[in-house]
């Protein structure tokens, strides 16, 4: 079982095919896989389905786009002190006012969080898929799919039902035309307070590592295994409205284009 979202040209519009979808299937679904040729374009359409989005989300009290997009990846940080010192800043803030008794944490602290390597040094997973991409810019025939990133942690998510990650896994891969794709693994997706905002953070996240690997942003695909048209303080109603009013915005400047109107 599984539902495929036809390839979109930008992550707000995959967002608006993706919820389109769901909602035509009694407003949830198994396997959604949604496609995003260029994960970070943007252009007024984008600019708009997002800002329409965003009002929504802070008039009901739920995370705006910014904030749910920087749990994937913090892009002020990261353009205010650069690779590598921006991971030592944001673990910084992370240690201050993170409350493990309250949540789980933030996407991008699990993907730099310390381990412990086999020869007892320590190492950050994100900084050392990044050393892994790089290493191969020079071979001949390098290899493609050897580039992996878990944000699910055994220890600390399998007991536990509720108040865990949902974003699962990251799996990147080199492709020799098309340069760095992602493929993104969620065991439960909210189209209304965060397929929006996690699409944006993930392109950003693709940016950060296609760019201190040398190479190129591909495409970004992510796997909902089960997603839901959530109804938060505002209900079913408000939701399908919200995806209607962003149909509109498509719409209007599909039929602009067509007049010729720029």
């Amino acid at each position: 079982m599984y539902k495929p979202v036809p390839t979109q040209i930008s992550c707000a519009r995959a967002w608006l095919a993706a919820a389109s979808s769901v909602v035509a299937s009694n407003n949830e679904s198994y396997n959604v896989v949604i496609d995003v040729a260029n994960p970070t374009q943007f252009d007024t359409v984008d600019n708009k389905i997002i800002s329409l989005n965003d009002v929504f989300l802070r008039k009901y009290g739920a995370q705006p786009i910014v904030t749910v997009a920087n749990t994937i990846f913090p892009q002020s940080l990261y353009e205010k002190h650069g690779y590598p010192d921006f991971i030592d800043e944001y673990l910084g803030d992370f240690e201050k006012f993170h409350h493990e008794s309250r949540n789980w944490g933030r996407y991008f602290e699990r993907m730099c969080r310390s381990r412990t390597g086999k020869d007892g040094g320590s190492y950050r997973p994100i900084s050392r898929l990044i050393e892994k991409l790089s290493k191969q810019n020079d071979s001949p025939q390098p290899f493609k799919a050897a580039y992996e990133l878990a944000t699910y942690d055994a220890d600390l998510d399998s007991k536990p039902f509720r108040n865990r990650p949902c974003l699962s896994f990251l799996s990147f891969k080199r492709h020799p035309v098309d340069g760095l794709l992602l493929t993104a693994v969620y065991r439960n997706h909210t189209y209304i307070t965060r397929c929006l905002g996690n699409l944006i953070g993930l392109g950003r996240l693709m940016a950060f590592v296609a760019k201190e690997s040398r190479l190129k942003v591909g495409s970004l695909t992510v796997i909902s295994t089960h997603a839901e048209i959530d109804t938060g303080g505002w209900g079913i109603v408000k939701a399908r409205e919200l995806i209607s009013e962003a149909k509109h915005i498509l719409d209007t400047r599909c039929e602009m284009k067509n007049a010729g109107v720029n």
